[in-house]
């Protein structure tokens, strides 16, 4: 057996034994054997791994550029069929076609026109122009395209839903159109055309660096090329990816070919480096040897004095835990591993320095850590929860006393850590307790949605009941008029909306949906809320005011538009109920429109007895409420809705006597 030489307390010792070592060698040198024929296997799989990188890449790009045509044509088509379905209820038609079509048109540059065909497919009007060659309407007219026109609009008419048309070819370019039909009390009245252009649908949706790398192609079922997009041409091609696009369908397909990609500088770099490491890593190995052994003899020596320590630590029952003076455990025994369920391994270098620690024991730790540094510990010790890895807490002592090293160096703080959790299992189980009861009281909460129905459908229900019983009272007289009846049934159907419009919004809340936000005209929400609550503001005696301090028309903002509706209603309903007590004359409820920079300011100013102020720091708490009827969530519900539209609810005192509920909503560009 092969000896060596070691040193201890400055004698040498001979006859260390080597056997260990030769085996370490050995597999050395196989490991440096194993990695030149890596290095050529390497070399002779990169390539092949190059073309299938490419390939992958190229698959990846296709199948997002496909989802980003998806996107585009799907959203489009269905702000066109909106605005199809708000056409029928539109007073003036033509004007809203032209304000909505020109938003779509500037926001999606490959729709080219929007035309408003009636129930025979002819033109009611158009925008830009209506002079843009279209299906079925070529000059020389083509029975052909004509036809086929029409079945597309019986396809839409029957289905109720866009209908996309084959690609067909205009005078210089290729392009299709969708058919969203319009209905109004079931009955089909026309349909809203949308007109693509391919060419231009590859323009908006083809980055730049997508076209530097790849040639985009959209070809019809039998191969004909209908668009393209490339900023390089005719350079040589090698792979190529074919998808089909739906929509529109009809075996469109999206084909991309890659442009053959020259030396890849990176990787011939890579290869130069692996060489080069390779080297360096032999001349290493060579160079390193004698120290390495004169190491592995080292590490012999030391290992029964490891062994002596080790069967000491294992005896102790009390943890111990080291750490340096950068907090960084540096030692943990197998006991206090043992209490908080990690392992030494973990725990040493401080990567879950603090996992053990009780999370509501933080700022106790951080206070006795600082006075552990400056010797002001308590030498009683200290009492504090641990965390097991598991989870679980138990209740420990804490002895920390400084670490000074054979130099006489302050190094760190040696900790002993003993359990103490079986004397603190009454105390345990009764916090447990508690945890389940503040568990359980959370779930009451659950009850927010029924009582978000109950209060937000009570007004709609009162009207709808309210109406009802105008009519009857008329009809039972005798004494009425058609135009009466019909005013009171247009209300009653408008507040019936109104109340499936809610229902919907709460079922779409308990489904985790988020409301929809669309641009919307502030004044007009205000002044169709006003008018919601003018009849139960009259017959409260209360004249209801708006006040528009804005410079020209008022922006649009992004919002729902009944969502919006509900916290003004909720507001002013608010501002009525607190003038009962005012003199009639003085029963002013006020709403302030104003925009500040970048945000657009609601005001709804009352003249009532105003709100203490300690009960305007609970307003918006859920269940509190200053009306014995109340519930206490409407207040709560309105900041959330506010809150969902990157706003703010406030309340504050009235100069001239009352409340003022503000609100601020950001002027968000669309």
């Amino acid at each position: 057996m092969k000896l060596a030489h070691a040193f201890k307390n400055g004698k040498l010792l001979k006859n260390v034994p080597l056997k260990w070592s030769n085996w370490y060698f050995i597999g050395l040198r196989l490991a440096v054997a194993s990695l030149l024929a890596l290095l050529v296997i390497l070399f002779l799989l990169l390539h092949q791994n190059e073309a299938d990188e490419q390939r992958s890449t190229l698959i990846a790009d296709v199948l997002w550029l496909e989802q980003s045509v998806n996107f585009e044509l799907e959203g489009t088509t269905e702000q066109v069929q909106q605005l199809a379905n708000d056409l029928t209820k539109a007073r003036d038609k033509h004007a809203l076609l032209e304000l909505r079509s020109q938003y779509l048109l500037k926001n999606s540059p490959s729709l080219k026109e929007l035309v408003w065909l009636d129930a025979s497919a002819e033109v009611i009007d158009s925008v830009p122009s209506g002079k843009l060659p279209r299906l079925g309407y070529n000059e020389p007219a083509d029975d052909v395209l004509a036809s086929r026109q029409a079945r597309v609009i019986e396809m839409a008419r029957k289905l109720r839903k866009p209908i996309y048309t084959d690609a067909y070819q205009t005078a210089e370019k290729f392009q299709f159109e969708v058919y969203s039909p319009m209905f109004e009390s079931g009955q089909y009245q026309g349909s809203l055309v949308s007109v693509y252009s391919f060419d231009e649908l590859l323009q908006q949706i083809v980055p730049w660096w997508f076209a530097e790398k790849y040639q985009v192609h959209i070809l019809d079922g039998d191969g004909n090329q209908l668009a393209s997009k490339s900023k390089i041409e005719n350079l040589i091609t090698t792979i190529s990816y074919s998808i089909p696009l739906d929509p529109p369908g009809y075996g469109l397909v999206l084909q991309v070919t890659a442009y053959r990609s020259e030396g890849n500088l990176v990787q011939s770099l890579i290869k130069t480096l692996i060489i080069a490491l390779a080297a360096i890593v032999l001349v290493s190995l060579w160079v390193m040897r004698n120290h390495i052994r004169r190491r592995l003899v080292a590490e012999q020596a030391l290992r029964s004095e490891y062994a002596f320590r080790k069967a000491m630590e294992d005896s102790l029952t009390v943890g111990m835990r080291a750490r340096n003076r950068q907090g960084l455990i540096t030692y943990a025994n197998p006991a206090f591993c043992q209490m908080i369920g990690f392992s030494a391994e973990e725990l040493i270098g401080g990567k879950i320095s603090s996992a053990y620690w009780a999370p509501d024991e933080t700022e106790r730790v951080l206070t006795f850590q600082e006075a552990v540094i400056e010797g002001t510990a308590p030498r009683e010790g200290l009492e504090m929860r641990f965390m097991r890895k598991d989870g679980s807490l138990f209740d420990a002592l804490i002895y920390e006393a400084p670490l000074i090293d054979a130099d006489g160096v302050h190094t760190g703080w040696m900790a002993s850590v003993v359990d103490i959790s079986a004397r603190k299992l009454v105390e345990e189980l009764a916090r447990q307790q508690q945890e389940k009861l503040q568990f359980t009281s959370r779930l009451v909460t659950m009850g927010e949605l029924s009582s978000t129905l109950a209060h937000e459908l009570n007004q709609p229900l009162a009207a709808i009941a309210s109406y009802n019983t105008g009519c009857l009272n008329k009809l039972q007289s005798g004494n009425f008029i058609s135009s009466e009846i019909e005013a009171a049934l247009v209300k009653l159907g408008v507040q019936a909306q109104r109340a499936g419009r809610i229902i919907r919004r709460v079922h779409d809340f308990v489904r985790k949906s988020e409301p929809k936000r669309a641009p919307c005209d502030i004044a007009e929400v205000i002044i169709d809320s006003i008018a919601l609550i003018e009849s139960s503001a009259q017959l409260s005696d209360v004249r209801i005011v708006l006040v528009r301090e804005l410079q020209g028309n008022s922006p649009l903002l992004l919002a729902d538009r009944v969502m919006i509706e509900q916290v003004l209603l909720n507001l002013m309903r608010n501002g009525i109920e607190a003038m009962r007590d005012t003199a009639t004359g003085n029963r002013y409820l006020t709403i302030v429109l104003k925009q500040l920079d970048e945000q657009i300011e609601i005001r709804v100013c009352d003249r009532g007895s105003g709100i203490p102020v300690a009960v305007q720091e609970k307003l918006f708490t859920p269940f509190f409420s200053t009306k014995s009827e109340g519930m206490g969530m409407g207040l709560n519900i309105c900041r959330s809705i506010i809150e969902f539209h990157h706003g703010r609810l406030w309340v504050e005192d009235n100069p001239g006597g009352g409340t003022i509920s503000a609100i601020s909503l950001p002027v968000e560009q669309l």
